[in-house]
């Protein structure tokens, strides 16, 4: 799949919070934070070229599953594309993940560092962060026409 071509033309920070969780957290614990990543991506009203992308992460505690604090980093990039088809509307919403991604990466960093946490730091990903990116991916997915 050629990716089509497209250019970002800025990104702003929709939501950054951190909160301490309140769970009781003993000495010895260890936790497996596990993040939940979504995004969505929306077209622009009036000019068929721009789109909203926009990738947020999540770390929620829960009494099952306790975590020392909620997370939650929401990121929005505008980019303009000349893809048409499905299949370079697919391959312009992947492309443009992987240029958001390292954004999210650093404001989650960042964060973190800034209400004086130890500094979370997101893998790196090479290729398809979500499932439905991957090429063995199943089914058809609908993307902004």
């Amino acid at each position: 799949m050629q990716k089509p071509a497209f250019s970002l033309k800025g990104i702003r920070a929709d939501e950054m919070r951190f909160a301490l969780s309140g769970a009781r957290i003993t000495k010895d614990m260890k936790f497996d934070l596990k993040p939940s990543f979504s995004r969505q991506v929306r077209k622009t009203v009036g000019n068929e070229k721009m789109f909203f992308v926009s990738l947020e992460v999540k770390i929620e505690s829960s009494e099952e599953s306790p975590k020392p604090f909620d997370l939650n980093v929401k990121l929005t990039g505008v980019f303009e594309t000349e893809a048409e088809t499905d299949a370079e509307r697919k391959a312009f919403t992947i492309a443009a993940t992987e240029t958001l991604y390292p954004y999210l990466r650093s404001a989650v960093t960042n964060l973190t560092t800034a209400a004086f946490a130890a500094p979370l730091i997101l893998p790196v990903v090479n290729g398809a962060i979500f499932p439905e990116d991957r090429d063995d991916a199943q089914g058809k997915e609908e993307y902004p026409s």
